[in-house]
């Protein structure tokens, strides 16, 4: 497999937005709430938009000998990376860890990043307890509904980073714009959605009792980015590079890369860029990026 551009499949929650439309994203839908720009899963695969696979699913393509060795670490491909417009508040919700969901659910658990693209004056996320709680607290505070009085708010602008380990509450508040890398994993426990309905006019289910079983109680510490370098854990690392120019980026000799434009236009190769453009490189394949702009990368180490 060679370097190929991707589109992504989208989803149209009921809080999302109409920003990433006018980027030629989901465009015959009334929201674009996700853009799942890199997304190896059996339903809901990014879709190859380059290339001699052009209009094949990314799944149905991608092989072990493209993720590179750290493939023999997971059981799947390791990360999911989306586009995020909340329009409205996203539920409030946590999820648990490798060690939780592998005994109780037969899955990994979630690590995720998000970093801001753009913001609403005075939006911002929920992140983490503002002190320490115990069980009984959150419970009372989820049964009462003012389960908010208890999170974090922290006010965003574009380029703000934040690390959501599992057991972290966490809500994406309205007026946001980000990308996500995460775990590839869509295992979240809900605890609190404004009592929203669906489009049936059904309440979204919530998931307290697994909720409680798997939260941070201590009060949230934020973990600062270093520079360019926005995360490396043991599931992802992520960089944020600016270029004027020619940059090469080449996948080592541990995993492929993943990379989505966050501004500029160009040339990755001979495939035209343009904003929010996502594509992936191989294990051990190099390409040259020409043009101006800024973009981030995600791998595995």
């Amino acid at each position: 497999m060679e370097l190929v551009k991707l589109a992504p499949a989208v989803k149209d929650y009921i809080w999302g937005g109409t920003y990433f439309k006018a980027f030629n994203k989901g465009v015959s839908l009334e929201r674009v709430s996700e853009c799942w720009e890199l997304s190896v899963r059996d339903v809901d695969s990014s879709i190859i938009a380059s290339g001699k696979d052009k209009g094949k699913l990314l799944v149905d393509v991608i092989s072990k000998e493209d993720v590179g060795p750290i493939q023999d670490r997971f059981k799947y491909f390791p990360i999911l990376i989306k586009l995020i417009d909340a329009k409205e508040n996203l539920s409030v919700q946590v999820h648990p860890s490798d060690d939780y969901a592998l005994k109780n659910e037969n899955s990994f658990g979630k690590s995720e990043m998000w970093h801001i693209i753009s913001a609403d004056k005075g939006s911002g996320l929920y992140v983490g307890l503002n002190k320490k709680c115990s069980k009984e607290e959150i419970k009372q505070a989820l049964e009462n509904g003012n389960i908010l009085d208890y999170l974090n708010f922290f006010p965003v602008k574009p380029g703000d980073t934040f690390i959501i380990d599992p057991g972290t509450i966490h809500a994406i508040g309205k007026g946001v714009r980000l990308i996500e890398i995460q775990q590839n994993s869509n295992l979240t426990y809900r605890l609190y959605d404004y009592n929203r309905v669906d489009k049936f006019g059904n309440p979204r289910e919530l998931h307290i009792q697994k909720a409680l079983e798997v939260i941070n109680y201590n009060k949230y510490k934020v973990k600062k980015s270093d520079g360019n370098l926005l995360a490396d854990n043991q599931y992802f690392t992520v960089k944020e590079v600016s270029f004027n120019g020619e940059i090469e980026l080449k996948a080592d000799e541990k995993s492929f890369i993943s990379f989505t434009f966050l501004s500029g236009e160009g040339k990755v190769d001979y495939i035209d860029f343009n904003q929010y453009d996502t594509f992936f490189l191989p294990y051990g394949k190099k390409c040259l990026v020409k043009g101006k702009g800024t973009l981030i990368i995600s791998s595995v180490r």
